[in-house]
């Protein structure tokens, strides 16, 4: 059987999750316990998610095997990185910022782990001036793609960009962020997982309790993860 058939089996899509903007050792458990694949720290000053590394290692030791810790920059200095990189074992690294194929390949090679490239697509219908098929030619190493809204500044600001717009099919590994949550990620995914070699989701504030940055309510990752697991079944019976 060809890769393509197997692939095309109902019950083998599986959307893989990640909690982003962790801070909080209750946070952490309450994401594994909800089936989290990944969870995701911050590691920019100016987030209102901002740990340390040193607090996102204390944080990342309380993970079980298969459950991935990833670390966020946005345009930092090659030295913090491999500092950050040697403080937790086993992270992947995300690039949030500027970052380009050339800084994000040498700081990979530099600490011998994988990269998510985050691509930042404008809101609206300015979106269709976004080229994503060139930023995964220009990041072909990268393994995987990161989608989020752009906002003022850096890191996710809770918006989704129009998903109707992305190519119809992109050869890159996908992790669709920006303004997602429980009532939505159903039709994102959808929409984007026949766009794309895999489909992740990435979620930070859909989860928080209200005007609590960094705060993660339990009762919302439960139903993010839940839709998830819905909008797999719907695509499964489809297949």
């Amino acid at each position: 059987m060809n890769q393509n058939a197997q692939l095309a089996l109902p019950g083998l899509h599986r959307t893989r999750i990640k909690i982003c903007g962790l801070t909080r050792e209750a946070d952490v458990d309450a994401a594994v316990a909800a089936g989290a694949d990944a969870i995701g720290f911050v590691l920019y000053e100016k987030s209102p998610r901002f740990v340390t590394a040193r607090r996102a290692a204390e944080l990342a030791r309380r993970l079980p095997p298969f459950v991935t810790p990833v670390l966020l920059f946005v345009n930092e200095e090659a030295q913090k990185i491999s500092a950050a990189c040697a403080q937790v074992p086993g992270a992947l690294l995300q690039f949030h910022g500027d970052e380009s194929p050339q800084a994000c390949q040498a700081a990979s090679a530099a600490c011998q782990r994988p990269y998510l490239r985050a691509a930042r697509i404008p809101l609206g219908d300015a979106g269709r001036g976004f080229d994503l098929l060139k930023f995964a030619q220009d990041y072909s190493q990268a393994q995987g793609l990161l989608l989020d809204a752009q906002v003022d500044g850096y890191g996710g600001g809770g918006h989704a960009f129009n998903w109707s717009l992305l190519p119809p099919n992109v050869n890159a590994h996908l992790v669709l962020s920006g303004g997602l949550n429980a009532a939505n990620v159903i039709d994102g995914i959808v929409q984007v997982r026949p766009r794309c070699q895999t489909l992740a989701v990435d979620i930070s504030s859909g989860v928080e309790v209200p005007g609590q940055k960094g705060i993660k309510d339990p009762a919302r990752i439960r139903e993010f993860v839940a839709a998830v697991r819905r909008a797999d079944q719907t695509i499964n019976n489809a297949s």
